[in-house]
């Protein structure tokens, strides 16, 4: 048996192969394929599914995933090449079908070159793939009477980590989800396609689902939304509840979803947002929330003595915030609030804060950026889009490790954790579920849409299965 992890070519040296083989098809993360070696058929054919084409008229590509090893469609390995052609097929039973043509490297006992392939559902079949006359250069003879001529490789790497760390960089199918042609957006689009992907932006508000147990599926102007490998949620305040439930529709798909349904819907709930970082002993300014009018003046008295924050839960961008300075004017508003039937928290002042906090960016459980926001003068809310300025900060150890452990409380993948200097510690103020690139960005200098699709790139890599014991038996 040889090292799969040993790719490096070497001098092209006369290969006799059987009937039957085992070989690699590297540039589409397969270290191990079975195929049958086939001079009667003219084309090469690697078995696919779930196939779509995407990308630029001038540059198509097409996506596809694949079960490497017969009877574990558990087992799925998503690639995409370009497409070099599509051509009409004829197999062995007679049935002409039109396939996509791709090209890859083949590897064979360490000698490596490239061969086309078309694209077909080969389930029914043992091998996995057919190796056609053409792929048979000149240094290569076949001795149809044999069987496994080279060294046999092993199905053991799709059972194990390896498997992610061998896939290669391929073009992704990414949908941001949003209503606005802002700068974040724009960032989101520029970045994955100067990458090589296929970035889609999405109406969040047209979208709509298809809810069934066999075939959930989302559609879009009267057209079924393709297979994505990951969503980008920029779900805006206005249609949080739609925007999560079309979130789900992607989770229940088996779409990766940058920031899940659940983290977004909590960090959008202010109060709720506040009882799960208390469940993580997450520190954040003393607050409190009551129902009754009658209970306004020990709704107070539990945050403190004034000046003091009044807030509603929906607020967002420093809307819907207010500063009390005093005892009488806190129960002015809170009886206003009330007034409006609108749904309010009550949060003690950290007045060292002197008009700034700390935006926190976090990406897959690290922050990779941060800066001070100031607020207008006269404004203690230091929100960009109500005048504030910002620019980069080196945060402490403790800042750093709260604003991880308030992202991990809310599950999310990337998030803007607010926090302010206090005498006592960090306080987070808000995990926000969709920050803007922009303010952070420039204040920072960092690529923080390009940090981003590296996280993407790592996490839709495939992942390892369990190894059954029949297993054994496929491979002999």
């Amino acid at each position: 048996m040889i090292d799969q992890t040993d790719t490096a070519p070497r001098a092209q040296e006369p290969l006799t192969l059987g009937w039957e083989e085992w070989l690699s098809l590297p540039d589409l993360g397969l270290p191990a394929m079975r195929a049958k070696v086939d001079t009667g058929a003219k084309t090469s054919a690697l078995h696919a599914f779930d196939i779509e084409s995407f990308g630029s008229a001038t540059r198509p590509r097409v996506r596809f995933t694949v079960h490497p090893i017969p009877g574990r469609e558990d087992l799925i390995i998503p690639c995409s090449a370009e497409i070099v052609d599509r051509r009409e097929v004829t197999s062995s039973n007679g049935e002409t079908e039109t396939r996509y043509v791709i090209q890859s490297n083949l590897l064979i006992n360490g000698q490596s070159w490239p061969i086309e392939l078309t694209l077909t559902d080969r389930r029914s079949m043992n091998a996995r793939m057919l190796l056609g006359r053409q792929a048979l250069i000149d240094h290569v003879t076949v001795s149809p009477n044999d069987r496994f001529c080279q060294p046999k490789l092993s199905y053991d790497v799709y059972h194990s980590n390896k498997i992610a760390k061998a896939a290669p960089r391929r073009a992704l199918r990414v949908a941001v989800l949003s209503r606005e042609d802002n700068y974040s957006t724009g960032r989101l689009v520029h970045e994955g396609e100067s990458r090589g992907h296929t970035v889609e932006v999405i109406d969040t508000a047209r979208c709509y689902m298809a809810i069934n147990a066999l075939a959930p599926e989302v559609h879009y102007d009267g057209k079924r939304l393709p297979r994505y490998d990951a969503v980008i949620p920029r779900i805006g305040a206005s249609i949080t509840s739609y925007g999560t439930a079309i979130i789900r529709q992607f989770e229940t798909i088996g779409t990766y979803c940058v920031n899940g349904s659940q983290g977004i819907t909590a960090s959008r709930d202010k109060l709720y947002a506040h009882q799960l970082m208390a469940k993580a002993k997450i520190g954040m300014p003393v607050t409190a929330f009551a129902s009754s009018p009658k209970d306004t003046g020990n709704l107070i008295g539990l945050v403190g003595s004034a000046p003091l924050i009044v807030k509603l839960l929906e607020s967002t961008q420093g809307k819907g915030v207010v500063l009390a300075e005093t005892k009488k004017a806190a129960e002015s508003v809170i009886d206003a609030f009330r007034g409006l039937k609108a749904n309010f928290l009550v949060q003690q002042f950290v007045k060292e804060a002197a008009g700034e906090d700390i935006r926190c960016l976090v990406i897959d459980g690290k922050v990779v950026a941060s800066m001070k926001r100031t607020g207008a003068d006269g404004d203690f809310r230091s929100n960009l889009h109500r005048g504030g300025t910002a620019k980069a900060v080196r945060i402490t150890k403790e800042e750093r490790e709260t604003a991880i452990r308030a992202t991990r409380a809310f599950g999310l993948g990337m998030a803007g954790v607010d926090l302010l200097r206090s005498v006592d510690g960090p306080k987070v103020l808000e995990v926000n579920s969709s920050p803007g690139l922009e303010g952070i960005e420039k204040a920072s200098g960092k690529d923080i849409a390009g940090l981003l699709f590296d996280a993407i790139e790592m996490k839709v890599r495939p992942n390892p299965v369990r190894r059954r014991k029949t297993d054994t038996a496929i491979e002999t």
